[in-house]
């Protein structure tokens, strides 16, 4: 492990809960030991200099596809937590659709195994839930202050993890003590839809993804959920919400920290819409789909006014040969991670969020939406996760700098205007200069439950 060093930055403006404020921050170990002005340290320190740049808290990523084990030809959790760090992401949450899918708890800690030894970022795992593992996957219920939640597929997926017993949904749904997060689409309208356009008789093509997966599939998928959630009163999060009508099922009318049913959007679903299909193709094929412009400006309207309460990118990697070719045998699925926090720094730029909302919805409301301890924003005694962002420095996506192992990005090309300078995980710095500096020191993410 690395040894831990004291960093002194100065002068920098700091983003953390909804103010942009120059200061100093020091860091000694793995925390954050003094915010202030002219803070004068003793002892051995390194000073950096961080005049005209900013620093917020690492984002936390609460929905990624990191594909170990089974499916490392694709990505690791070596490979993806380090681009995830060199795009300013200290803390990710792992789905559990690899190969074997985390049926029980004891491939569950396997994975956390995996990650002691070769997460960069910070990390925790979903327990996975069937048709048959209801009893085993409450057990997480023992594991509330260690494991991020449940991940219950209500929609297509792969490897059994498909959940559409009523019997199993009422089971989770009552009994489970820790957040359940949902992927929400329905199987039935799927396959109609599926059949009707194929019906059709012609080539299909991405943009036929989301009339296949289309705004009822997912409207009537969370509407069950959220109905579940109430009568049971469990802790729904309903992930990647893609539509204008799924908005009408959230509230903004309370704190979020009294919500017991919260709501993600992913970065494409901010940033693409169905008309990119013609340019992008099978490149911007996920599920639930990319769908047309009026979402997308939906969506905007909904994070803004906090109905949606987290930002999230569903980083799904697939190797070229798995996205290329005909639609139908096209891997669904983008890489984002390492550029997501970049993504809404340039909307940023343009107008259309504040800064301090990109830190309030990947970093704060994702801290407090699963009650993460000691991370998620910049406070004294709270873990040193920290990004420094040259704000006029520019980046251009490419095939030299992308750290995916798939090795492709659906922005390649794109020129953000700012760049992740510097990262640091628990203390040490870990990216700097456009390079990974530093040994894995991710740490298991705990929970205030």
């Amino acid at each position: 492990m690395k040894v831990m060093e004291k960093y002194l930055i100065k002068n920098i403006s700091v983003v953390n809960e909804g103010k942009t404020v120059v200061k100093d921050v020091f860091i000694s170990g793995e925390r954050i030991e003094q915010i202030g002005e002219g803070i004068n340290p003793s002892g051995n320190f390194t000073e950096i200099n961080g005049t005209g740049k900013y620093l917020l808290p690492g984002a936390i990523d609460d929905q990624v596809h990191f594909r170990e084990p089974g499916l490392t030809h694709k990505a690791s959790i070596a490979t993806e937590s380090a681009a995830a760090v060199a795009g300013g992401v200290t803390s990710f949450m792992d789905m559990p659709n690899t190969v074997p899918p985390v049926f029980t708890q004891e491939l569950l800690e396997e994975k956390y195994s995996i990650a002691s030894k070769t997460a960069m970022a910070n990390y925790s795992f979903f327990m996975g839930t069937s048709n048959t593992n209801a009893d085993e996957a409450l057990k997480t219920n023992e594991k509330r202050k260690e494991v991020c939640g449940i991940k219950i597929f209500m929609g297509s997926s792969t490897g059994g993890l498909l959940v559409d017993n009523p019997l199993s949904l009422e089971k989770i749904f009552g009994e489970s003590e820790v957040l359940i997060a949902t992927h929400c689409e329905d199987e039935r309208i799927i396959k109609e839809n599926f059949e009707r356009v194929l019906a059709e008789n012609r080539p299909l093509t991405a943009a036929d993804h989301p009339v296949i997966r289309n705004e009822e599939n997912c409207f009537q998928s969370s509407l069950t959920a959220i109905q579940l959630a109430k009568k049971h009163n469990s802790r729904l999060h309903i992930l990647h919400i893609s539509t204008e009508e799924e908005l009408r099922l959230f509230t903004n009318m309370i704190p979020l920290k009294d919500k017991r049913i919260t709501a993600e959007v992913c970065v494409h679903h901010l940033h693409f819409t169905a008309d990119d299909y013609a340019e992008k193709g099978n490149k911007i094929k996920c599920n639930p789909a990319i769908k047309a412009p009026r979402h997308k400006a939906a969506l905007w309207e909904a994070l803004l006014d906090d109905r949606l309460d987290v930002i999230a990118t569903d980083h799904a990697p697939h190797t070229p040969a798995e996205k290329e070719g005909e639609y139908l045998k096209a891997h669904a699925g983008l890489p984002l991670v390492q550029h997501s926090l970049m993504l809404m720094l340039y909307y940023v730029s343009q107008g259309k969020i504040t800064i301090e909302k990109v830190v309030e919805k990947m970093c704060h409301a994702v801290a407090e939406c699963f009650q993460i301890a000691d991370r998620g924003y910049i406070r004294e005694g709270y873990y040193a996760d920290l990004v420094m962002v040259a704000p006029h420095k520019k980046y251009q996506v490419n095939s030299s700098n992308i750290l995916y192992k798939c090795g492709w990005s659906p922005l390649d090309g794109f020129v953000f205007p700012m760049s992740v300078d510097t990262t640091f995980v628990n203390g040490a710095k870990v990216y700097s200069e456009g390079r990974i500096i530093s040994p894995p020191v991710g740490k298991r993410l705990l929970f205030n439950r």
